[in-house]
Parts: C-alpha cells; sequence; structure tokens
C-alpha cells in the first residue's frame, strides 16, 4: 500500500455518484471491504477497492442481485456469463411488457369488458407452442375426424398463428378472436360436416385438389356481374351460370346437367359458413400475411343465380 492514495468512504462517495450509506452497506457486506482504517477506526480505500466498488455499480445498474454480484466478485461465476444470463432474463421480460402493452392498447381501442380484458390477456401470453396445441386439437376435432381433403387438412395443419415479440393492438384482438373461434362449438361441428361431406366425395372417387384456380376463375366472373349490377335472377345471369358450371363440369369430370347443378349447390351449401372465411382473415392479419380476398359475396350470388337457373323450365 506504500504510495498508494486512499480515500476516505465520503470522498469514495463523492467520486462515484453513490450515497455514503450505500457505500457503507456494500462495504459492512463484504462487498467492498476497505483497504485498511486509521487510527480513529475511519475506514479508508485503495486504487483495487474503488475499482471493486465500479464493478459492483455498473452490475446494480444492470439490475443484477447482490448474491450474484457476490459470485463474481468470489470468481464462483465469470462475469460474461452472468450478463449473459440476465441479457436473456430481459429479453424474456421485454417481450412480456411489449405483449401486455399491445393487450392494453386493444382493450382500449376495442372497450372491451372486464371478462374480455382477462380472457384477452391469457391468450395473449400463450407460448408459440401452446398456440400451435390449440391449432392442432382444432384440426383434430374437425377435419381429423373423416377422411377429409389430405390438402385442406395439411394447409390448416401448417397454417399456425404466430405472435410476433412486439404484436400491434390489432394482432392481439385478431388472434384472441380466432383463438374464440377455434373454441365455438357450433364452428366446429359445421366443420365436422365439410370433413364428413369431404370423405364421402372422396368414397365417391373425387381425388381432386383445392381447386384454386377454379376459385380464382369463380370470382372473377362472378366479382364482374357484381360491378355491372347483375341481380342473380336477372336473364343475363344464366350466362355467367353456364360458363362457371361448364368449367366444374371439366374440373370434375362430370357432365353438365342438372345433376351437376343439383350437386354444386349442395357443395355450396356446406362451403357456406362465413366463419370459415373469418377464420383465414384472421390468421392473416395475426401472422401479418395479405388478407385474402372476401369470397362469401361471390360464392352467395353464385349460390342464388344457381338455383334461380335451376327452377326455371328447361330452355327458358
Amino acid at each position: 500500500m506504500d504510495g498508494e492514495e486512499l480515500v476516505t468512504i465520503g470522498e469514495l462517495a463523492r467520486r462515484t455518484g453513490l450515497t455514503v450509506k450505500t457505500v457503507r452497506y456494500w462495504s459492512d457486506t463484504g462487498l467492498v471491504p476497505s483497504t485498511d482504517r486509521t487510527p480513529a477506526g475511519y475506514r479508508r480505500y485503495g486504487t483495487q477497492a474503488v475499482a471493486r466498488l465500479e464493478l459492483v455499480r455498473t452490475l446494480r445498474e444492470l439490475g443484477i442481485g447482490l448474491a450474484t454480484i457476490r459470485q463474481v466478485l468470489e470468481r464462483e461465476s465469470a462475469v460474461a456469463e452472468v450478463v449473459r444470463a440476465h441479457a436473456d432474463a430481459l429479453d424474456a421480460q421485454i417481450r412480456t411488457l411489449r405483449l401486455r402493452r399491445a393487450v392494453l392498447r386493444a382493450v382500449a381501442e376495442q372497450g372491451s369488458e372486464t371478462e374480455e380484458i382477462a380472457l384477452m390477456h391469457r391468450l395473449a401470453r400463450l407460448s408459440s407452442q401452446e398456440r400451435r396445441r390449440m391449432i392442432e386439437e382444432f384440426v383434430e376435432d374437425t377435419f381429423g375426424t373423416a377422411d377429409a381433403n389430405p390438402e385442406l387438412v395439411e394447409m390448416l395443419r401448417a397454417a399456425v398463428p404466430e405472435l410476433p415479440e412486439e404484436p400491434t393492438p390489432a394482432q392481439v384482438a385478431a388472434w384472441v378472436e380466432l383463438a374464440e373461434l377455434t373454441q365455438d362449438a357450433a364452428f366446429r361441428a359445421a366443420l365436422r360436416r365439410m370433413a364428413a361431406y369431404q370423405a364421402a366425395e372422396r368414397a365417391a372417387g373425387d381425388t381432386t385438389g383445392l381447386h384454386h384456380e377454379l376459385t380464382e376463375h369463380v370470382r372473377e366472373a362472378v366479382t364482374g356481374a357484381l360491378a355491372a349490377g347483375l341481380a342473380p335472377d336477372a336473364p343475363q345471369a344464366a350466362t355467367v351460370v353456364a360458363d362457371l358450371t361448364a368449367r366444374y363440369a371439366q374440373v370434375f369430370d362430370r357432365p353438365d346437367d342438372a345433376a351437376l347443378r343439383t350437386w354444386l349447390l349442395a357443395r355450396l351449401d356446406v362451403a357456406a359458413d362465413p366463419r370459415v372465411e373469418r377464420y383465414w382473415r384472421l390468421l392473416s392479419r395475426v401472422n401479418d400475411w395479405p388478407e385474402p380476398p372476401t369470397l362469401t359475396p361471390v360464392f352467395d350470388w353464385f349460390g342464388a343465380a344457381l338455383r334461380e337457373v335451376a327452377r326455371r323450365p328447361a330452355g327458358s
């Protein structure tokens, strides 16, 4: 210690910006022991004690507990290892805080009631694995009950909602609504009927897939009719229907006749549940995907026009 500058506890506090009370406490607990004492018993601190105090202060400002700091000082734990673990813990806390903020903003925007707030908070806190299990159980209880279209089932299984680390209020609200929709008993029953219909069609020899091109053709044709103000019962609507039934006959390798129109009406009725479209739109919102175009008005018009054509006498 010869030639080493020794400072009092008051001077040490002034140099570090800490209170005398804090320095004394850390000294009493052994985190920053004094270098020696004056004949009157006052503590004095040398260069090593000052450096040790600076490390303790830095680690405390980073939120690390005194017990862990003691392990670092006593070489029981490496500084890098402690800081890395603390950074990981802070990451988790930040994700939680961001999620809470999104929930609060969603609640504020929607004016949710007390019960809805609790539900929203609970569902938003689910981990990605828990969300995946919820969707898997939903798919298994609906389309997993029959030999449904395997491409559709695989698409449902793969389309898992993934809330980002910093979700928007809209994403939180969409996830909560989606989760509630998957638990809706009536919706599940409707999907089981769809799965049973698909299984029956497959048993009858239908091996076609998801028909994206056919759906797009229907959308374009009916959207044009809607834009032109063409009502489903207008005589010109029969031309649109004829084009569409011809396309269905081609895709499904069936005659374009009255039986096809009856079959097509049954197919449209089974699929006519706006909750299906809502499911995909909510999922897209949660995952920040482009939302699919709404098809409910398209198929409502097609079904109505098809019924009108089927009702008319042949040749009219």
